[in-house]
């Protein structure tokens, strides 16, 4: 018998898209990726390097639940360095990816029936993991004309006795687009604790990232390596919590992982200290490919009402081609090998959009929209 929490479970259709566009390629048929968010950049050497002599030393054992003190100690560093915050690394916990940390905090802060505030569109795993955790997905819209950004007094007349915290991304995927400050601060002071997903930080492009932990201190922050430094892999997050959280985390941690891998930890301590150079060279490159996905995309005929300035998304209004979008994503696969992900996977305001991840060269970006604008002559 499976579990109802299992079998309920919706799949997450950027890797079902991913997984039909392998079967392609292996049958020989060459395939654009634009559906995953993957940096297709090498992991930068001094990381790889650091990597090679932790498993040369040895360093292959457990560590502290909470992940080695050199590493959360940079991490508290980096956060005071760059935001101005203080972070004791007694409230970090370091995890394999940010996904078991997403796991364990939201197992830790929710009962049955407690809701948290999302914004739709969102990240497609987002309300997974409430539910899993017995929480319910408690949807706010954020429209495209207005930077898909959380209104304040929209969140405000969503909150319920039941609301236990308030989930933003900045920058978002799949939006790409960054909350302000003005509007950070005005969540912050509406009293439920704010979760913030930082992992796209260090990949914006007009502006600066912000923080939650600049605004309030009933926050939890979610970061790791994955994009900014082109870890995916490797697997390594954290949280950040409020000290009251930290001794419940831990015990799960030791329960359900026992620790981040050792090896691993040592390239993200390397990553924080030595790879700034590379992030930015990476960062650059990606900025040009989004002011060139951009124009094709525009010129073909989807609509970009506001430029998204940070990850490396854009979500693209395909309204004048279609009303589903996950039909039209495969349609996009099977006849014209590119890979791309329909908006429904991210809430029904994602309806009639289709996110293009432009992690990617940009001759792959280019051969890309020249076969989606012989796609769309063929079909009208």
């Amino acid at each position: 018998m499976i579990a109802k929490r299992a079998q309920e479970i919706s799949p997450f259709l950027a890797m079902e898209v991913l997984e039909r566009a392998v079967e392609l390629e292996a049958k020989g048929e060459p395939i654009i990726h634009l559906e995953v968010g993957e940096p297709d950049f090498p992991t930068p050497v001094c990381i790889r390097e650091a990597a090679a002599q932790a498993l040369r030393d040895g360093k292959i054992g457990y560590t502290h639940s909470l992940g080695i003190l050199p590493l959360r100690e940079a991490i508290a560093a980096h956060y005071h360095a760059k935001y101005g915050v203080e972070v004791s690394p007694d409230r970090i916990l370091v995890t394999a990816g940010t996904s078991p940390a997403m796991w364990m905090v939201f197992s830790a802060m929710l009962e049955a029936g407690d809701e948290v505030i999302l914004s739709d569109p969102h990240y497609a795993c987002y309300p997974n993991i409430i539910r899993f955790c017995g929480g319910v997905p408690a949807n706010v819209d954020v429209l495209e004309e207005d930077a898909f950004q959380f209104r304040p007094e929209a969140v405000r007349g969503r909150l319920g006795p039941r609301t236990r915290a308030i989930f933003i991304n900045s920058p978002a995927n799949p939006t790409g687009t960054l909350l302000s400050a003005e509007r950070m601060a005005a969540l912050a002071d509406l009293g439920p604790m704010i979760v913030s997903d930082e992992i796209y930080h260090g990949l914006v492009y007009e502006g600066r990232e912000r923080s939650i932990l600049e605004f309030t201190d009933r926050a939890v922050v979610f970061n790791g390596f994955s994009k900014a430094y082109a870890m995916t892999g490797w697997r390594l997050g954290y949280a950040i919590v409020p000290a009251e959280m930290i001794r419940p985390l831990q015990k799960m941690h030791q329960n359900f992982f026992i620790s981040a891998n050792a090896f691993v930890q040592a390239a993200g301590l390397a990553a924080l200290r030595d790879a700034g150079p590379e992030v930015i060279r990476m960062r650059r490159t990606y900025d040009e490919r989004r002011r060139f996905i951009i124009t094709g995309l525009r010129r073909l005929g989807f609509g970009i009402a506001t430029e998204p300035t940070g990850a490396f998304y854009v979500l693209a209004n395909a309204q004048r081609f279609t009303r589903t979008s996950y039909d039209f994503a495969f349609e996009i696969l099977e006849q014209a090998k590119v890979g791309v992900t329909p908006g429904i996977d991210f809430g029904q305001n994602g309806e009639g959009y289709i996110r293009f991840s432009y992690a990617n060269s940009l001759e792959n970006l280019a051969e890309a929209l020249r076969r989606l604008e012989a796609f769309l002559a063929r079909r009208v």
